[in-house]
């Protein structure tokens, strides 16, 4: 048999099967598709644009390209009063997915009510998608989705150093989103930042960077699941802020006593709290001088809001950590409960130990959004590349830790500009970011007090996805809408005090 003509006849029928394409990512692409969505029982017509975008150094040659996507609704002319949402995720390291096809965006991918994946995976329209009221990019930093660094035979290694950092990603991406307003012609619209997690430390650092080095002026930021953004909560404080966050998953597996698990869970919350902040946090500043006596009366409650033994209580010395209680709280069961969204079940090789084997919730959500994302960029928006779409980027390691003061940065900012707000949207049930630490970091954002008026909190009864929970997904997007147009200035009202 002649091999070599038979080999040459199978390269002319299937060149794309048999040789992938060139793997390397153009610094700057577009792919422009049309589509309809309703929302609020209204068709909205938009155009979703899927590209990438170039990062310049400081001698202007191009080291990364970002990928993002936007969606534009395209039956409104005049995008001077229509607000633009850039959105980011977090990680650091994680690309702008989750956000993107589970909670703003048109489209989102298929599960069932409560957040747990089905098959055929999917996707179906998002009736609650803010983009009725609001044009929204999602940005992927460098390393996450189809975003890389690009280096040329004729330059020098990229130094990652400018990407993989607290300010040095906010330094970059503002000039990034400089550039996109500039070519998208967005500078009029009033503008918000969205972050969930990491992307919380993110936004808060971009609102001053955005003001101070590209002279771009936000009426809000809305942060999702937050960190501390540089706000130290360190011994008994962060000791005793985890409590609220034990009785809300407590709670939910219907493990404190009866006379807390009749009342609603906002009411248990705001005991649960109280005791936190007025007894446990005293007792604690005491450490190892506390009295037996008191020290089994602090157990005692504790249990009783936290759903486990005074007894292990005790043995951890009334510091109970995260991921022992994720193992604890079901042992004689035999499940461990996540840890971003305490509402998710695993299973453990055995029973004893002080933590879980893995994340039960992150494997569920990387099994419904991993095909979810691929399919949908790619036979939905038509954007068609053999670069593999990064979940979670290699961005380590990650610096600038000592150097994070992005809370002071927001505060900064908010003073700096009074058309600025703030919305902290948090899930009961997260324990990676617990909705009582969001609490803690909104009341000492501002010591002053002064911007009280323009910090607002959001909790949902579910986990750091809130979002995934149908109901909600509703009630979340909504709470956006409501904050877009608190945020809203009247026509001619001046930015002063």
């Amino acid at each position: 048999m002649n091999y070599l003509k038979l080999f040459s006849v199978i390269f002319l029928l299937f060149p794309l099967t048999f040789f992938p394409q060139d793997r390397k990512l153009e610094a700057s692409s577009k792919v422009v598709t049309s589509h309809q969505v309703t929302i609020k029982n209204k068709l909205i017509s938009y155009t979703a644009t899927a590209g990438t975008q170039p990062v310049w150094d400081k001698e202007g040659k191009v080291i990364a390209s970002l990928f993002y996507t936007y969606y534009e609704r395209s039956d409104i002319k005049d995008k001077s009063n229509r607000p633009l949402i850039i959105s980011f995720n977090g990680g650091p390291g994680s690309a702008s997915v989750w956000m993107h096809i589970a909670y703003t965006g048109p489209q989102i991918l298929k599960i069932d009510d409560e957040g747990f994946p089905i098959q055929p995976y999917g996707i179906v329209p998002n009736e609650n998608s803010i983009l009725d009221v609001a044009d929204i990019i999602y940005v992927n930093p460098v390393n996450t989705a189809y975003s890389r660094i690009i280096e040329s035979d004729t330059t020098k290694k990229v130094d990652t150093k400018q990407f993989f950092g607290v300010n040095s990603d906010v330094k970059y991406l503002a000039e990034w989103i400089n550039t996109f307003v500039t070519r998208s012609n967005r500078w009029l619209s009033p503008k918000y930042l969205i972050g969930e997690s990491y992307g919380t430390t993110r936004v808060a650092g971009l609102a001053l960077a955005l003001q101070n080095q590209q002279w771009m002026y936000l009426n809000g930021v809305i942060m999702v699941s937050p960190m501390d953004l540089g706000i130290k909560r360190e011994g008994p404080v962060e000791v005793a802020n985890r409590l609220p966050f034990f009785t809300a998953t407590a709670w939910y597996y219907k493990k404190l006593p009866p006379a807390l698990q009749q009342k609603d869970l906002p009411d248990v919350l705001a005991e649960s709290e109280n005791f936190a902040m007025n007894t446990l946090t005293p007792a604690l500043i005491k450490g190892g001088f506390i009295s037996l006596a008191e020290k089994q009366t602090i157990a005692d409650k504790m249990a009783y809001y936290a759903g486990i033994s005074a007894k292990v209580i005790i043995q951890n010395n009334l510091e109970v950590p995260y991921d022992y209680f994720w193992k604890e709280l079901l042992r004689d069961e035999g499940y461990t409960v996540g840890r971003l969204d305490s509402r998710y079940k695993g299973i453990d090789s055995k029973d004893a130990g002080s933590e879980p084997d893995y994340n039960a919730e992150l494997t569920t959500w990387l099994h419904e959004f991993t095909p979810a994302i691929n399919y949908y960029l790619r036979e939905e928006l038509n954007y068609k590349t053999d670069i593999k779409y990064n979940m979670f980027g290699p961005v380590r390691p990650w610096g600038e830790w000592e150097e994070n003061h992005v809370g002071e940065n927001l505060r900064l900012a908010m003073a700096e500009n009074p058309y600025l707000h703030v919305m902290i949207q948090s899930g009961f049930y997260d324990g990676a970011t617990p909705y009582f630490e969001a609490k803690y970091t909104l009341w000492h954002l501002d010591p002053s007090g002064k911007l009280i008026d323009r910090l607002h909190f959001k909790g949902y009864r579910s986990g750091h996805m809130m979002y995934l929970r149908h109901a909600d997904l509703k009630t979340a997007n909504d709470d956006i809408r409501e904050f877009i147009k608190l945020s809203t200035p009247k026509a001619g009202q001046a930015a002063k005090y």
